[in-house]
C-alpha cells in the first residue's frame, strides 16, 4: 500500500515511419525515422533523472525512444504488454498504403462509433482495447512505485486520461466521446503526461506538455 502520493511519467514515442506517413508495415515493428531518433536522444536530457523503474511497450518505436533514457539512468527497460498501441485495423489490410490513403479508413472507423467492430483478424475492438486500459488503471497502476517513467503511445496515454478524468467509454456514445476528446489532447511525438496523485486518494493531477 502507497502511504505517499507518487508522481508517474508517461511518454509519447518519437517520430515514427507511420507518424512520417510511411507505408504500412507490421505495427509493432514500425521504427523511429532519424527525427524520432533525435526526438529520443533530446528527451533523454529533460525527463526526470532518478526514476525508480522505466517500462515500455514492447513496440520498436517505443522501446527505441526508451533507450537513451534508460542508459542515460543505467536502469534496464521492462516491457509491459498491456501498454502497447490500440491495433484498431489489421495491418494485412493496408498493404502498401501511404499515411495519406490510410487516414480516411482510420477516420470511418471512429465515425462509425461501434465499440465491437473489428477490422481483420488481428486488429483489437475498442471494447477490447478499453478493457485492456481499465485492467491496468485497476492492477498496474496501484502497484508503479513513485517516480516510475513509462513509455507509450498517443492513443493509449489519451485513453488512460480520459478514463481517470471520469470520461465515458460504453457504447457508440462513449467511443465517439473519447474520440473527440484524443483529436484535441496534445499529444506530440516525445510528448510527457505527468500523473501526480491526489493526496486525499483516488484521484490524479495530470498535467501536459
Amino acid at each position: 500500500m502507497n502511504t505517499m502520493p507518487r508522481t508517474l511519467y508517461f511518454v509519447r514515442h518519437g517520430q515514427s515511419l507511420s507518424n512520417a506517413g510511411g507505408l504500412t508495415m507490421e505495427d509493432a515493428e514500425v521504427p523511429l525515422t532519424e527525427t524520432g531518433l533525435t526526438q529520443a536522444n533530446a528527451l533523454a536530457e529533460r525527463l526526470p533523472v532518478t526514476p525508480s523503474a522505466v517500462f515500455a511497450s514492447p513496440y520498436l518505436r517505443t522501446r527505441d525512444t526508451a533507450m537513451p533514457y534508460a542508459r542515460q539512468v543505467g536502469i534496464d527497460i521492462l516491457l509491459d504488454h498491456a501498454l502497447h498501441e490500440f491495433r484498431n485495423i489489421d495491418a494485412d489490410l493496408l498493404q502498401g498504403m501511404t499515411g495519406i490513403e490510410r487516414r480516411p479508413i482510420a477516420l470511418a472507423f471512429w465515425e462509425g462509433s461501434d465499440p465491437h467492430r473489428r477490422m481483420g483478424p488481428r486488429a483489437e475492438t475498442f471494447a477490447e482495447f478499453d478493457a485492456r486500459v481499465q485492467t491496468f488503471i485497476a492492477g498496474t497502476l496501484p502497484r508503479l512505485s513513485d517516480r516510475s517513467v513509462l513509455f507509450g503511445h498517443g492513443r493509449w496515454i489519451g485513453l488512460l486520461i480520459w478514463k481517470l478524468s471520469g470520461g465515458d467509454t460504453h457504447g457508440a456514445v462513449g467511443m465517439r466521446a473519447f474520440w473527440n476528446y484524443a483529436c484535441t489532447l496534445p499529444m506530440p511525438n516525445t510528448a510527457v503526461y505527468r500523473f501526480t496523485e491526489s493526496h486525499q486518494g483516488g484521484g490524479w493531477n495530470i498535467a501536459g506538455p
